[in-house]
């Protein structure tokens, strides 16, 4: 057994935490939607055909806001398919994942759900085949209170205004593979032109811009700093997306995925500064990480196939998640925690179904995959100031990152409550972590948890949905000193008191 040691002093803040953190994705893509959310001829289907089983999941996952409806799909969507009634929307070809949109879900029934779930809405755009004129049609559609044409219709359809704040400005436009794909030139122009007008309606909107659609793009760098001279004024975040995977066997890389996640946040923040300074101005761009996960197992079916097979909701990358998955999972929440001064919202892509936590059956049943547990109890712990740590771990080698601790963490306090999130990288050693709180002031573990198991690849499924919950967590507590059993291939969340 080694050990690590691991000091946390409330005096030394981060940033708040910030709810947006806990954000989710929900896609026109495979069963994310159709048998996935909503399915109105399930046994648990509400007046609106959403499945009751999975709210309650959503619920449970702690989820804040949910980016829609896409992803690639927005790019050549035409939202005004969606609203209205049902029986007048058009079947549309989706080019994006090689399939057939009924449009039978669309915005109204999106914001319905918003509201079912206790979720805020995260509205993206498509600046790939449409621009402007499309944005500010939508806005209004959404938005403005009534006496126009679109706000009108919009009551027509007995809806009051939805009061959508926070717009993604299109999405991965620097990717060959993107329905409209552009330049940073061409984006630039046409993502700072839409929000310049969109905030001619509403000027306390929050708009995020496109950025790379990975670090490995070969524009990277560039693309954010071409895209934000042109947007710097307008926008209030630009995105990030990122999805790891261990397709190679790497798995001590793997397991360091969290590092790489550092390193992109910290060179999205160096460039969006660089513009700053050199625009002379002293506003601070944030950053929309509104795709991250883990996705590695299922590449197949994306737009395969026959030209001529088109089907309603196939489906795509339904990975199924283990343990090792969980724990990575696990690290880039607390790395996106860490980077709480700059991530200012980040959603898990997607939500059911599609690289998902939540999985469903149609006509059946749902369950948890083991990556939401992670998510939920820290969405459920994190509350107050993000702290920053003081770190003493023994290293493990990976092939991609070289040497990086075993041993990673991130604390939250809020009046006299501290969580503590740790993970054990390391797919050998059990290692003991000794945390210093004696500047806290806590006196007792209210609460510890652990996501591990015997076997790292072990998982859930329909048939045996509790395979892996979370156990118990090996913890102590004296004279201001916690002491952590961390097994090889762990994750780790306690919550301590004053009381």
């Amino acid at each position: 057994m080694t050990s690590a040691r691991i000091i946390i002093d409330p005096v030394f803040t981060v940033a708040p935490v910030n709810r947006r953190t806990f954000g989710t994705f929900v896609e026109h893509m495979g069963r994310c939607v159709y048998t996935g959310i909503y399915e109105p001829g399930h046994a648990t289907a509400d007046e609106d055909g959403f499945r009751k089983d999975v709210l309650e999941l959503t619920r449970e996952l702690g989820v804040s806001v949910v980016r829609y409806p896409g992803g690639n799909f927005v790019s050549g969507y035409r939202w005004e398919d969606g609203v209205g009634p049902r029986e007048g929307r058009p079947r549309r070809l989706d080019l994006a994942w090689h399939s057939v949109e009924t449009n039978e879900f669309g915005l109204d029934e999106f914001i319905t759900w918003c509201a079912k779930a206790g979720v805020e809405p995260m509205m993206a755009l498509n600046l790939g085949t449409r621009g402007v004129q499309e944005a500010l049609d939508l806005q209004e559609y959404s938005n403005h209170r009534g006496g126009t044409a679109l706000s009108d219709l919009r009551e027509q359809h007995g809806a009051s205004p939805y009061g959508i704040k926070l717009w993604c400005l299109g999405n991965e436009l620097d990717g060959p593979w993107q329905i409209g794909h552009k330049t940073a030139a061409e984006y630039g122009r046409l993502a700072a032109e839409t929000a310049r007008t969109m905030r001619m309606i509403e000027p306390d909107l929050e708009l995020v811009a496109c950025g790379s659609s990975s670090s490995q793009m070969p524009t990277f760098g560039t693309w954010e700093r071409e895209v934000l001279r042109e947007t710097y004024q307008f926008v209030d975040y630009i995105s990030c997306h990122a999805y790891y995977g261990n397709d190679d066997g790497d798995t001590a890389s793997f397991l360091a995925s969290a590092v790489n996640m550092d390193h992109f946040i910290d060179a999205v923040t160096a460039t969006a500064d660089h513009v700053g300074a050199e625009l002379k101005s002293s506003k601070k761009i944030g950053i929309s990480f509104d795709e991250w996960n883990v996705w590695y197992k299922d590449r197949s079916r994306l737009t395969d196939g026959p030209h001529d097979q088109w089907e309603v909701a196939p489906r795509r990358i339904e990975d199924e998640y283990n343990v090792t998955d969980a724990v990575v999972v696990g690290n880039l929440l607390i790395s996106l925690l860490r980077h709480s001064d700059r991530v200012a919202v980040a959603c898990l892509a997607q939500l059911a179904n599609v690289i998902a936590p939540i999985m469903t059956e149609p006509n059946g049943p749902a369950w948890r995959q083991p990556t939401f547990h992670p998510f939920a109890i820290t969405s459920r712990l994190a509350s107050g100031q993000v702290l920053r740590l003081e770190t003493d771990s023994p290293t493990v080698s990976t092939a991609k990152y070289g040497d990086v601790p075993a041993v990673d963490a991130v604390a939250t306090y809020s009046e006299g409550e501290l969580a503590v999130f740790l993970v054990n990288r390391s797919s050998e050693d059990t290692i003991d972590v000794t945390v210093d709180v004696s500047r806290s002031g806590v006196t007792t573990i209210q609460e510890g948890v652990m996501v591990h198991d015997a076997d790292p690849l072990a998982t859930n499924s329909a048939e045996h949905p509790d395979r892996i919950t979370p156990k118990p967590a090996d913890s102590r507590l004296q004279d201001g000193q916690l002491t952590v059993t961390l097994p090889a291939i762990s994750w780790v969340a306690l919550r301590l008191s004053t009381d």
